[in-house]
């Protein structure tokens, strides 16, 4: 148990392995014949005229690819995939990539060709929609034309910095795209529409998932209003944006009930609930007594480390002397506050360390993506000994954390997690561990 930092890194590791969507997809989406089942869903292909995949999102290819080959050989698909990066996908689809976390003319160009895909498809046809995290800025068209690229980009910069939770960015998103909140179900009407979800949302919160493009939007304009008050966000808006809030120009949503939801289901495939069964597991392999607690997602991130501190020592109380493990899954939110290089996960390993000090205490944070904010990394690791080796060499947190450079702190000291993109999207996995 001495090297707490290595240990956590190969829990984290495991635990990613754990929800790698070959192995999670199989036992959720199976056919048996002409019968597709879905968790307890079930339905005959034969019926349709043909089959047309849509994918987008960080998981949008391995997704293509397992419902692709789910399908063959007796039924065949035609498809488009969009995603962050170059990746295979089955033979016959088109991969197009699009800009993450900031939409480029990538994503532009993919909504258009998604939409032109969904105009050709028979009122005969089943069109499946694959959806992971990352989808709002991968696949996007401004509701107003008059929205410039530029615009859209400082828009979404200005969203993904400001504090506020993925659930509200995502509501202002909706309400300024045309494939967004629904709309895409909307613009593919006739079709019997499914949508089979990767979500990188807090659990129950699936209209959420990458801005919800095919589901029912509960949220309203109002919504919108209130959000962009409460981060004052309306004199940073690009202008023809603060237009359109200025003068209460904003357009709703189609609502549960609407007829583009006629003939649409939707099924959650994997959740960060299968992130923290999976570290949970790992956790207790390694020998830790362990618990799990996701009570803090979406939660300011210092509100967070507080509240994980203390359950922390509480597990520690409870395990009697015995190695201690707390896994907590979800996402945080922290302002960007400076010019620096990092993120979520790295700034709060950075408000941890002083209370790990000298301590047999090892903290992780690292995103399922392999990407933390505007930084390589996915995550940083550090343990008792690294506030002694950052003052030795001249670091200081709190100056680090003021201008947001996380990465650059930890990369001094060789304690950042490099994974690469993962393919896969569950939100963050934060660990506590103690010998």
């Amino acid at each position: 148990m001495k090297d707490l930092k290595q240990i956590a890194r190969r829990i984290f590791l495991t635990a990613l392995a754990g929800v790698e969507l070959d192995r999670l997809l199989p036992p959720k989406v199976c056919r048996e014949g002409s019968t597709l089942r879905i968790g307890p869903h079930q339905q005959k292909l034969d019926g349709f005229g043909e089959i047309r995949i849509i994918a987008f999102g960080k998981a949008a290819a391995p997704m293509a690819r397992a419902v692709a080959d789910l399908l063959l050989p007796d039924y065949r698909a035609s498809g488009v995939v969009v995603a962050p990066a170059a990746a295979p996908v089955p033979a016959g689809f088109r991969l197009l990539t699009a800009g993450h976390p900031i939409p480029n003319q990538g994503s532009l160009d993919a909504a258009r060709a998604v939409e032109e895909f969904l105009a050709g498809a028979p009122a005969s046809a089943l069109v499946m929609f694959l959806i992971s995290g990352g989808g709002s800025a991968l696949l996007e068209r401004p509701i107003i034309s008059s929205i410039s690229l530029a615009e859209l980009q400082a828009w979404n910069a200005l969203l993904v910095g400001c504090g506020a939770t993925i659930e509200e960015i995502n509501v202002l998103r909706k309400h300024l795209s045309a494939v967004k909140g629904g709309r895409l179900a909307w613009l593919g009407r006739g079709p019997t529409q499914w949508t089979l979800l990767v979500s990188d949302v807090p659990e129950g919160r699936t209209s959420t998932i990458a801005s919800g493009p095919t589901l029912p939007d509960p949220s309203t304009v109002a919504d919108c209003y209130r959000i962009a008050e409460r981060y004052r966000l309306l004199e940073r808006m690009p202008g023809t944006i603060r237009k359109l809030f200025t003068e209460k120009q904003l357009e709703e949503t189609p609502k549960p009930g609407d007829a583009a939801f006629k003939q649409s289901r939707h099924f959650v495939l994997a959740s960060s609930r299968d992130l923290a069964h999976s570290a949970h597991r790992a956790a207790e392999a390694a020998g830790f007594c362990t618990d799990v607690d996701n009570g803090c997602d979406d939660w300011p991130l210092e509100k967070a480390a507080d509240y994980l501190w203390e359950r922390f020592g509480e597990c520690r109380k409870l395990c009697g002397g015995r190695p201690v493990g707390l896994v907590s899954t979800g996402e945080l939110t922290c302002p960007v506050t400076g010019p620096g290089v990092g993120g979520r996960n790295q700034a709060f390993v950075l408000r941890m360390l002083e209370r790990i000090a000298d301590r047999s205490i090892a903290v992780l944070s690292a995103g399922s993506d392999g990407v933390d904010g505007n930084s390589p990394a996915a995550g940083a690791v550090a343990d008792g000994t690294s506030l002694g080796q950052a003052r030795a060499l001249g670091l200081d947190p709190a100056a680090y954390f003021a201008r947001s450079d996380s990465h650059s702190f930890f990369r001094a000291l060789g304690e950042t997690i490099e994974t690469g993109p993962t393919g896969n999207n569950l939100r963050d996995l934060r660990l506590i561990l103690s010998a």
